[in-house]
């Protein structure tokens, strides 16, 4: 079993980095209040009334859902929310709010991750699946079932849009070990992602039904077949049917046959546990295929398989997508996420086995080592600094003449004078090596230092790459000028 320690390291690493991104305060504030909402009283309710008019489609999607057919007995023409709440409910308003404020957060994370965005979409197409299945049960029921579809990939959404030096490794191993990412997940992280998203739920106070119906469904082979499921157990079964259904719709480079094929087994293991027949489930699902909504998830998901396949190998257009986020971010944006965004795009286009930022502190005049993403690279941190004052070798070549400087060959003797001491001393195994200075003002602030140390790894950094990622580097000096700090380290 993994360490609990490890798990809570985990917790705190992600809890930290969407904190510094500047996303997840907006969305904790509005589950926070919507939640709080749901317990009903005079000023709750004035509160969940002013989260849904403070968002169009939300406003929208809840009036539009008082005046739906099942409704039309009290009276119909909603046009007030404050009203449309009184005929809801605040829980069943309350879960239109979570699945929507989920969603939206995710969607303007800023991220350019095909990984990511293909994740996204497929999750929200599992979400239309179990409203359209749920919709002919209990509209109520309906709206929960999509908050527990939304939900059941949270983790894996989590480690995606913000542990991305993490995801590469959890990809890495599920490749070498050829196993799925869920066990590679627990290999690299000591937590799988259904327990990540169970204690971010938890942390965020979501209500005790969502927790439970989030959680992947497990048949209990004590159970009576013929007895029918509910509650939290048919939530659960209701998002994993969705979920696989969503995968099995958007399977590459399948033919009609086989996705129908494997869209048939899934509705027969599911059609008893949902109390729906198989043919009404696939009668469903195949009208769904039909539909733009569903159409829509499904050609963006085949778009971004096929930027991925085109993308794979293209160094300097990865470099290009992160210059593009880092240029969306005001200049007074926190240092930090920014070094890390840097870093993390550098390590993920260029297939590098480790970075590492050093910044400049204006007090010692000392380039100190602030962040390190690739495996133990933290445990070198407090040992890694030198000083700015001018040596002969390739770190001050980098700061002085403000270029990046690409080692090919780290252990060539020809280069063994211009490589310090402490370097050698410390990254040892390093084979090659790029150096990117980060410059303010006309004076060096930061040093991105990434390399590879394995010799079948190291590949050559082109002079179009080299371009790239200077522009990145200089993009940093921006949010320097404006930090707070000054070119003091800000880390």
């Amino acid at each position: 079993m993994p360490d609990p320690q490890d798990k809570n390291a985990v917790i705190r690493k992600l809890w930290l980095r969407i904190n510094e991104r500047g996303d997840f305060p907006l969305l904790s504030n509005s589950l926070r209040t919507t939640i709080s909402a749901m317990q009903g009283n005079d000023y709750d309710f004035t509160a969940l009334v002013q989260v849904v008019l403070s968002d169009f489609t939300l406003t929208q999607r809840v009036i539009r859902l008082a005046n739906s057919a099942m409704y039309m007995a009290f009276g119909g023409n909603i046009t007030t929310v404050s009203r449309a709440l009184m005929v809801l409910g605040m829980e069943a308003v309350g879960h239109v709010v979570l699945g929507l404020k989920l969603v939206d957060h995710f969607q303007q994370t800023g991220t350019r991750r095909i990984e990511a965005k293909m994740e996204l979409n497929r999750t929200m197409l599992a979400s239309h699946v179990a409203r359209k299945v749920s919709e002919s049960r209990d509209v109520l029921a309906s709206e929960e079932a999509v908050v527990c579809t939304l939900m059941r990939q949270l983790g894996k959404l989590l480690c995606l849009f913000y542990l991305e030096n993490e995801w590469n490794q959890i990809r890495d191993h599920a490749t070498r070990e050829n196993c799925d990412e869920e066990l590679a997940c627990v290999a690299v992280l000591g937590i799988c992602f259904e327990e990540l998203g169970e204690e971010v739920a938890e942390r965020w106070g979501l209500p005790p039904i969502i927790r439970e119906g989030m959680k992947m469904f497990e048949a209990d082979p004590d159970a009576d077949p013929d007895v029918p499921i509910s509650g939290a157990t048919w939530l659960q079964a209701i998002a994993s049917f969705s979920t696989q259904v969503s995968h099995d719709m958007t399977l590459p480079s399948a033919d009609s046959m086989a996705r129908a094929q494997s869209l048939k087994r899934t509705a027969l293991e599911y059609g008893k546990l949902l109390s729906v027949p198989p043919s009404v489930l696939m009668d469903i699902v195949t009208g769904m295929e039909r539909e733009q909504e569903s159409q829509q998830f499904i050609k963006e998901i085949d778009d971004l398989r096929m930027q991925s396949a085109l993308a794979e190998g293209d160094a300097e257009q990865n470099i290009r997508y992160g210059l593009g986020d880092l240029r969306s971010l005001p200049s007074e944006n926190a240092l930090a996420p920014v070094l890390s965004m840097a870093s993390e795009t550098v390590l993920a286009s260029l297939r590098l086995s480790r970075t590492i930022v050093f910044v400049r502190d204006a007090r010692s005049n000392v380039f100190e080592a602030k962040m390190g993403l690739g495996p133990h690279t933290n445990d070198l941190l407090p040992d890694l600094r030198f000083d700015e004052s001018f040596s002969v070798d390739v770190f001050h070549l980098a700061i002085t003449n403000s270029i990046g400087i690409f080692i090919e060959n780290a252990r060539d003797p020809k280069f063994s004078a211009h490589i310090p001491a402490w370097f050698k001393r410390l990254l040892p195994d390093a084979e090659a090596f790029v150096l990117l200075p980060v410059v303010a003002d006309n004076h060096p602030v930061a040093l991105i230092y990434g390399d590879w140390n394995k010799v079948d790894q190291v590949r050559k950094i082109l002079p179009h790459e080299m371009k790239a990622l200077n522009e990145l580097a200089n993009e940093l000096g921006r949010f320097f000028r404006h930090a707070t700090t000054g070119v003091a380290a800000p880390l």
